[in-house]
């Protein structure tokens, strides 16, 4: 930790909420291939782990600096519709204060991400646990609507859906259609990382993929599935525990969405909930 590495993050957090964040973990995905590509070519992995996963485009400072600004933004200052649109480029509203905000929680991403991999040493995905961590900081902050949304939209000053009903666990549908898209990705993902022995290659490919929501089609996010079925491929040597372990990030993406976004006025990342919770299990074990 230094001075240096916490005005880098100050910056990565103001790039976030300047272009928004999904861009930014768009960006994330891409740079992270190009270093992917550097290492496989025999170079150092100074862009993976420094620029992809650093201070730079780290979700817990680029992306996790956009959704506050964003939720600071729409709730706080009214300029956004919905505080859970990580797609709009905040720069549209040249407001200085908002900036601001995506800088002071790209700092707050540094510092926490540092106190949960260095001080506390926690064995699970620390950035992703941090995106968790800055996204409640954020709601109880900006939010109106509690850390786990209201159950009837009518009585909330902001709410993200007109939904009146809610449910706790995924239906029967959506479980049997995660299951195989989640064996399907796992299996293929968790290959490649064992063959590579580079673990992120499957989320840097799934966050890449996110440039297509932000065209507008109906792609959707994997990056949970893929990250932890790298993980959990590379250090078991198993595809099968890869497919497995691929599974339970689903499910855990699609609870952990249903309990803490529905009916809520910022956002709170599924996937990362789901990577630090799944990394912390397969670290445990292997």
């Amino acid at each position: 930790m230094s001075l240096e590495l916490i005005l880098i993050a100050f910056g990565g957090g103001v790039l976030g909420a300047l272009i928004g964040a999904t861009p930014a973990f768009i960006f994330t995905g891409f740079v992270g291939l190009i270093g992917i590509g550097v290492v496989c070519a025999g170079g150092p992995p100074t862009i993976l782990n420094d620029i992809t996963f650093g201070a730079f485009l780290g979700p817990h400072i680029a992306f996790a600096g956009g959704v506050a600004a964003a939720a600071f933004a729409a709730n706080k200052k009214k300029l956004l519709d919905n505080g859970m649109n990580t797609l709009v480029p905040l720069n549209k509203f040249q407001d200085i204060s908002v900036l601001i905000v995506g800088g002071l929680f790209g700092i707050l991403g540094q510092l926490v991400n540092y106190l949960y991999s260095t001080v506390w040493a926690l064995q699970t995905d620390t950035v992703a646990m941090t995106v968790v961590t800055s996204g409640i900081i954020a709601r109880l902050v900006f939010g109106k609507t509690g850390l786990l949304g209201v159950r009837n939209p009518v009585t909330a000053e902001v709410a993200a859906t007109s939904e009146t009903k809610r449910s706790i666990l995924p239906t029967s549908k959506t479980i049997t259609y995660d299951i195989v898209m989640a064996l399907g990705l796992g299996i293929v993902v968790s290959y490649i990382a064992i063959i590579t022995k580079i673990a992120p290659i499957g989320f840097c490919i799934s966050a890449a993929s996110l440039i297509f929501v932000q065209m507008g089609f109906s792609v959707p996010t994997t990056h949970h599935v893929t990250c932890i079925a790298g993980l959990a491929g590379f250090m078991s040597g198993s595809i099968y525990i890869g497919a497995l372990f691929a599974v339970l990030a689903a499910i855990i993406f699609e609870i952990v969405a249903l309990n803490f976004n529905t009916n809520a006025d910022s956002h709170i990342d599924p996937p990362a909930a789901s990577i630090f919770i799944c990394a912390f299990i397969i670290m445990g074990i292997f």
